[in-house]
């Protein structure tokens, strides 16, 4: 074994020691604690990385099977314009604009049918029923609805979204308690009222369970729905594309660029449920 190796294995080593011991301080100042809990994470994935390292040089391994960090940060680096452009169809295009239309309408249909119990009671199974459902199934039926362009990708988000929202807000609707709702009666609050006043801030944490949800849901989606049918362009594409080119190194890349855009969309989502949400005890523990 190669001296890379041994460091390798070293490194690792000293990350989980280092970690364990962190995750174990409690620090009174909390700058120091946000920083550990920052740190924590990114020395394991650096530590993983270093051992992926080794682990590729120890063992020889092909890289048509799996391709080091450091060749998939290389072809990373290389193809940047290649990446931007797969990045801006199939993220800033079919992601976003799907996640907006899905989760939105789940939202407002969830607000519209909140007073008829009928609809309640019957959608909520057909919402489980296509939440169910597989994007491999519905991806080549919007495909042929909407074309090849991102407007058929942006579709499969909005089916992969639109029921978890809609679930989740009516489910969240629902929380608050009994003694809450007669208070708002006693004070002859109206429908509108009590909705605005109790019942929606009793439906964040379910809301912002959804719209958590939903942000990897929908990135999963329109890769999953470019592999039937795209333009030269879009990270699904580039994926299926490159692996009948044997270009692994090249699908690591793209991997590794939906991996970050997916942790930063969740990570966005979660600090918003935590502005938004602040007075929630699940927020005022983690704060303390």
């Amino acid at each position: 074994m190669s001296g890379f190796v041994w460091f390798a294995l070293a490194f690792w080593i000293c990350g989980w020691a280092f970690n364990e011991w962190l995750v174990r301080q409690k620090f009174s100042n909390r700058t120091l604690s946000r920083i550990a809990w920052f740190a924590v994470p990114v020395i394991f994935g650096v530590s993983l990385l270093v051992l992926w390292e080794g682990a590729v040089i120890a063992f020889d391994i092909p890289p048509i099977l799996l391709p080091a960090p450091s060749d998939v940060w290389a072809k990373l680096t290389n193809s940047l314009p290649i990446l931007w452009a797969d990045f801006q169809q199939t993220f800033m295009k079919a992601v976003l604009i799907g996640y907006a239309l899905g989760c939105g309408s789940g939202f407002i249909v969830a607000i519209l049918i909140d007073r008829s119990p009928f609809l309640k009671r019957g959608l909520l199974p057909f919402g489980n029923f296509v939440s169910a459902l597989p994007i491999v199934g519905i991806a080549p039926i919007m495909v042929m609805w909407f074309g090849f362009d991102w407007p058929s990708k942006a579709a499969v988000v909005v089916v992969a979204t639109f029921f978890p929202m809609l679930v989740n807000t009516i489910q969240g609707l629902s929380s608050a308690s009994d003694m809450e709702r007669d208070l708002m009666r006693t004070y002859a609050a109206s429908w509108s009222q009590t909705l605005i006043k109790l019942r929606l801030p009793a439906a964040w944490p379910f809301i912002f369970n959804a719209l958590k949800i939903n942000s990897t849901l929908a990135l999963i989606g329109a890769i999953v729905a470019e592999f039937f049918g795209t333009p030269t362009v879009g990270m699904g594409f580039r994926i299926s594309t490159e692996v009948g080119r044997a270009n692994i190194d090249m699908v690591w890349a793209e991997i590794a660029v939906a991996a970050v855009a997916g942790s930063a969309f969740y990570g966005v989502v979660a600090l918003i449920q935590r502005v938004v949400t602040f007075w929630h005890p699940s927020v005022r523990s983690g704060r303390s």
